[in-house]
């Protein structure tokens, strides 16, 4: 059996090969490096306060699973997530906990994306109690969250690598990490843990049935496996990215107010929205296919892609909300008049 608890022993050996700043709670130690990284979109963020928590190879029943990405409450005004993340300790693969805390820690050197590139966090920061996200990493629905920003952030192209040393990544924690490994720490939240034990339960997470390519890459909320906001390693997101994956165009039903020449206006209303709201969107999408094409040209790679698929996901969210706003007021206006009541009577 390849998995087993950590021996004093071999903690002594782990010591030798990784920082004390690399410590977080450590639970299994295996032979088998992990597998890479899936490339997955970012699924909307649900709300203001909410940090992400990238996703991760867990081990378990002598297999990797993936932990899906997902949008975490942070437990404490201030706090960041540290990913947990594998590392070689000199005989074996260990892996070392996440955990919340006022500084992000050393993760390894991984780059999960999303903000977390090896080495701190370009998410997003903490400002007067408020939690301001940075767009340029961050799928925010700038409708609902007005606290946002945007920085660029250089990108690197080794964003699949899952484990520090051993033939993966050799970056060592900075000063700043060693000392945030001695600060207040937090661990995983109930719904974190929670998180992790349905991903455990779901077989079809597991390495061994999707050959690295998760079916449930991202979540929205934690635990939320099957809800709106779900996203694949495929890269097709259940929140449509581009104007093509959505549905037809909605059509309300037929006016019937009993007066044919005013259901005739309403319904040549409600055409000629529709053919607009169409016309929109193939606009769109012609100049995200661009975009696409740009991208080819460059020959692009992962995170940049990433990006730009995060903020044509933005740009299409923004138009669905659009287009169902343009809908309810044309209905409002379409409504018949509410009856008056009649004028009371005079005293007799």
């Amino acid at each position: 059996m390849r998995s087993r608890f950590i021996r004093p022993l071999l903690l002594a050996i782990a010591t030798l090969f990784l920082s004390s700043a690399s410590f977080a709670q450590i639970g299994v130690a295996i032979t088998i490096a992990p597998p890479e990284l899936p490339v997955y979109e970012q699924p909307v963020c649900p709300g203001d306060g909410y940090i992400w928590t990238p996703g991760y190879w867990a081990w378990g029943d002598d297999d990797y699973y993936w932990v899906p990405g997902t949008w975490v409450e942070a437990p404490e005004v201030g706090f960041f997530w540290t990913p947990g993340y594998w590392g070689w300790g000199g005989s074996s693969f260990i892996f070392y906990d996440g955990y919340w805390g006022p500084t992000v820690g050393f993760y390894g050197g991984i780059n999960y994306g999303f903000g977390y590139f090896g080495h701190g966090y370009e998410g997003g920061r903490w400002d007067h109690g408020h939690f301001f996200y940075n767009r340029a990493v961050n799928n925010v629905d700038v409708s609902v969250i007005h606290n946002v920003y945007e920085s660029k952030v250089a990108g690197r192209t080794d964003v699949r690598v899952s484990y520090n040393g051993h033939g993966g990544i050799n970056d060592r924690p900075t000063t700043q990490e060693e000392a945030a490994a001695h600060e207040r720490h937090i661990p995983p939240v109930a719904a974190q843990v929670q998180h992790v034990n349905a991903a455990r339960a779901n077989p079809a997470l597991r390495a061994s049935a999707n050959h690295g390519k998760p079916p449930i890459a991202a979540t929205s909320r934690p635990g939320d496996f099957s809800g709106h906001g779900t996203e694949n390693a495929a890269g097709h997101a259940n929140p449509a990215i581009h104007p093509r994956d959505l549905p037809p165009v909605s059509r309300p039903a037929a006016p019937n107010t009993g007066n044919a020449k005013l259901d005739q206006k309403y319904q040549q209303q409600q055409d000629k929205l529709a053919a607009q709201q169409d016309k929109e969107r193939q606009k769109l999408q012609q100049q995200q296919d661009k975009e696409h094409q740009q991208l080819a040209k460059q020959k692009a790679n992962d995170q940049k892609t990433q990006q730009v698929e995060q903020r044509h996901q933005q740009q299409t969210q923004q138009l669905v909300q659009k287009h169902t706003q343009q809908q309810q007021q044309l209905q409002q206006r379409q409504q018949p008049p509410a009856p008056h009541a009649p004028a009371p009577g005079r005293p007799k």
